[in-house]
């Protein structure tokens, strides 16, 4: 299996510029926990990625509540592409210790993102037992991570 074919294709993105409370209400919005940072809506070029928590631990906590997404985004993420196949999106998940991972093409537009529940349930025979697993290897603090 590829990853085009475990990916929710085509997600809701954002840009450096737009404002957190704007990120924030997207994910409400859509129910999602990330969205991807884009260059721009035209090209959808990568260069970040915004999620709740980032959201939650820095500039709401900070009662920053006019940052963008710019000043709290991670730079950069680790990224799969559309034929990688779903053991390599499990290999960068784990190792990266991520539970969503944006899926780009050949010229760094996101195309879609896959979510931890997405490699959990790429079988959909998979039992309650190999979900939890997956899930767990995946979020298993790395060794000398603080908890």
């Amino acid at each position: 299996m590829k990853a085009k074919e475990l990916m929710t294709p085509t997600p809701k993105v954002c840009t450096s510029d737009d404002r957190i409370v704007d990120a924030a209400r997207m994910m409400r919005d859509y129910d999602v926990g990330s969205l991807p940072v884009v260059e721009n809506s035209g090209t959808n070029r990568l260069i970040g990625i915004i999620t709740d928590r980032d959201i939650v631990v820095g500039p709401v906590a900070d009662e920053l509540f006019t940052a963008t997404v710019g000043d709290v985004m991670s730079p950069n993420p680790h990224t799969v592409r559309t034929d990688d196949g779903v053991e390599q999106v499990e290999r960068v998940m784990k190792e990266q210790q991520v539970r969503r991972i944006p899926v780009v093409d050949e010229i760094g537009s996101v195309v879609g993102v896959i979510a931890q529940a997405d490699l959990a349930l790429k079988d959909r025979g998979a039992s309650d037992r190999d979900v939890g697993r997956v899930v767990e290897e995946i979020s298993r603090p790395k060794e000398g991570a603080n908890a």
